[in-house]
């Protein structure tokens, strides 16, 4: 599927949620969120180094990025292995579990990727600041893990 543009509403989804003020078992709806600045950020694998290091990021600007967003973090990973992600890290923000590759594919993330010549599918790195009336205000596309505090933030 193709990526949502700038300024067209956020596609909708309901998955399961765990992590902030989210508890095992309960779901997140996006457009429950509306009146409130989100960001969704997309991300390949729990634990693994690049995306630990964006998480940690995240983490580590909680205080400011906080005070201007919502912050949900997206990959395909189960949420038991989210919540060992959020407590090995001491994550303070919802990671959103997509097992079914639905969110992915609605924003156009789940892509064809290449390793050592291998190719495969997997999530692209990329995050999408949803404005207070659930619409894109910012696309930002294949992220580099240490960049990308700052890039939000510039955003918000």
């Amino acid at each position: 599927m193709s990526k949502p543009t700038l300024h067209s509403p956020a596609p909708d989804f309901t998955a399961p949620v765990i992590g902030g003020s989210y508890k095992a078992g309960d779901s997140v709806t996006l457009s429950e969120l509306r009146g409130k600045n989100v960001v969704l950020y997309f991300y390949p694998k729990d634990d693994t180094p690049g995306c630990t290091k964006q998480a940690c990021g995240l983490r580590d600007g909680w205080k400011e990025i906080s005070k201007k967003a919502l912050v949900l973090g997206v990959s395909i990973d189960p949420v038991k292995k989210h919540a060992k992600f959020i407590q090995k890290y001491e994550l303070p923000f919802p990671l959103i579990a997509d097992e079914d590759q639905k969110i992915v594919n609605a924003y156009g993330v789940w892509v064809e990727k290449s390793l050592y010549g291998r190719k495969y599918m997997g999530t692209e790195r990329s995050t999408f600041v949803i404005g207070k009336d659930g619409k894109i205000s910012a696309i930002l596309e294949k992220v580099k893990s240490d960049e990308h505090l700052e890039a939000v933030l510039a955003l918000l």
